[in-house]
């Protein structure tokens, strides 16, 4: 099985999510094109309750695996790896029977009284039979990112969203003559349909290049694998905890912004309609960005796991710090064209500019979001689950307590909940990064923020001015290609006269290589 250094199988898993992404935005505008803002509404307020149950099955163990794996095969230990994957099978098994039962028959409650709009029952029924897929999948993904081989959890993702998109408009179709709500458990479906193809995929693989028979010998390893469950659990649990947080503040959010615009004098079709421009047509481009910090965590918590093992400090500062640097170059120019060409990225992805407010008020607090993962991942990788933890718990609750004070004034409204939730990114990194410096000492140095203030400044300026010279009224599609090419030329001259992007690192790009 092929075995990728830190920044090959980064680059993999960002071409991977470069691809899913694209793929992803079509899914998007072919949804909303569909359904409206509406119907995006109804998608966007189930999907929450969905990623909550998903976080109650997983238990953190995907982390955890990768952790340990990695741990196991620094010292060569097949029987431990095999004894991980028998505890994570067994545990994510019983969970994901309970908790897709549960759902089910909760849904009828939640769309009612939680959610406050009972057409939301049918996406939350259609959705769940997913639980049990994404589950084996996440062990599958754990399993191959501890061997530290990135290849088939990105061409998974890469599969799944081309299922998802070939089926995704016809689902949607078939069930829009029967009502909006019926449309939107269409969406849903296209989902699992994709998720479902992504697992027999993985599932392939693992059986393909595996050199672990799990069946043999399965419950003589399963009755010594005591000490195995509390190693994974020792990470899992706090992971859980920081994913809980994070799913519960998801699903409590659609019903906490619709009670508090209720109370300010908006009407539930309006909330519904203002919500979804807010998480179905900002949140999905200000994300944008986060493949490549996603990418970035899955490749680190393996490799700073086995520095770690090594007692190798001096790699483990420098794979963090290598981590900050390419996802703020990542996320900076994304800022920068998202905040200056908001109208224009809008009306043409979605046929209107309304969200626009929004986008510009956000992108440039979100710059924040794009480090934050990959300082938790660090923070897991080295036991340091719990701090992770507490400070998504302390910046979630901020979020809710600002929220409900702002949302449900009607001098705010639904910005109130964009606000709310700029600053609850804000302060979860400035916590992770309090933490890193309290426990590791690390800390960015003066001169590297020095270079973002100013990396973030030329690409402004030049930005500014590009906007200026080329659009005098309205853009089109090429003219905006156009223009975010040639700003990107300009930014990647800024990155290397800045030296955001080493020699070192562009050596161990294959085909960049041999030029350097």
């Amino acid at each position: 099985m092929s075995k990728q250094t830190f920044l090959q199988g980064t680059l993999i898993l960002i071409a991977a999510g470069m691809i899913t992404r694209f793929l992803g935005f079509i899914n998007r505008l072919v949804v909303a094109r569909l359904m409206g803002e509406e119907g995006v509404g109804l998608y966007m307020m189930a999907l929450p309750t969905l990623f909550l149950i998903m976080t109650l099955t997983q238990l953190g163990l995907p982390v955890a695996i990768s952790k340990r794996i990695a741990e196991a095969e620094a010292r060569n230990d097949r029987a431990k790896i095999k004894q991980i994957l028998i505890v994570s099978l067994i545990v994510t098994g019983i969970s994901s029977l309970f908790f897709t039962g549960l759902m089910m028959i909760g849904a009828p409650f939640i769309a009612q009284h939680l959610l406050t709009d009972e057409r939301t029952l049918y996406p939350l029924l259609a959705i769940s039979p997913i639980v049990p897929i994404v589950a084996i999948s996440s062990i599958l993904r754990g399993y191959f990112q501890g061997k530290q081989n990135m290849k088939p959890q990105s061409y998974s993702l890469v599969i799944e969203q081309i299922v998802r998109i070939s089926c995704v408009a016809l689902f949607v179709n078939l069930f829009l003559p029967y009502g909006i709500e019926f449309a939107a458990a269409g969406a849903m479906f296209s989902v699992i349909l994709g998720e479902f193809v992504s697992l027999l995929y993985m599932i392939y693989q693992f059986k393909r290049k595996k050199t672990i028979k799990i069946r043999y010998r399965f419950f003589s390893y399963l009755k010594t694998s005591k000490e195995t469950l509390k190693e994974l659990f020792s990470i899992a649990l706090p992971s859980t905890g920081s994913r809980m947080i994070g799913s519960i503040s998801h699903f409590l959010e659609p019903i906490v912004v619709a009670q508090c615009l209720a109370i300010s004098g908006i009407s539930t079709t309006l909330a519904t309609k203002q919500y979804g421009e807010l998480t179905g047509y900002v949140l999905p481009l200000l994300f944008l960005p986060t493949f490549i910090t996603q990418s970035l965590s899955i490749a680190l918590v393996p490799s700073i796991s086995e520095a770690d093992a090594m007692a190798n400090h001096k790699l483990i500062h420098y794979r963090i710090h290598q981590a900050i640097r390419i996802s703020f170059a990542s996320g900076a120019i994304a800022t920068i064209i998202l905040t200056l060409f908001s109208n224009e990225i809008l009306s043409l992805m979605y046929g209107t500019a309304n969200a626009s407010r929004f986008l510009v008020l956000m992108a440039p607090f979100f710059l924040l979001l794009y480090i934050q993962s990959p300082l938790q991942a660090a923070l897991q990788a080295l036991d340091l689950a719990k701090p992770a933890m507490w400070n998504s718990l302390i910046g979630n609750v901020f979020k809710f307590v600002i929220l409900i004070v702002l949302a449900s004034n009607e001098n705010f409204g639904i910005m109130g909940v964009a606000i709310a939730m700029s600053i609850g990114v804000i302060l979860v990194t400035l916590l992770h990064l309090a933490s890193l410096n309290k426990i590791l000492s690390f800390s960015i140095p003066f001169i590297d923020i020095g270079k973002m203030i100013l990396l973030l400044l030329l690409t402004w300026g030049s930005g500014n001015l590009i906007r200026n010279i080329f659009i005098q009224g309205e853009a089109n599609v090429f003219l905006l290609s156009f223009i975010f090419i040639l700003l990107s030329f300009m930014y990647l001259l800024f990155l290397f006269a800045l030296r955001f992007i080493t020699r070192e690192e562009l050596k161990q790009i294959p085909f960049i290589q041999k030029w350097v």
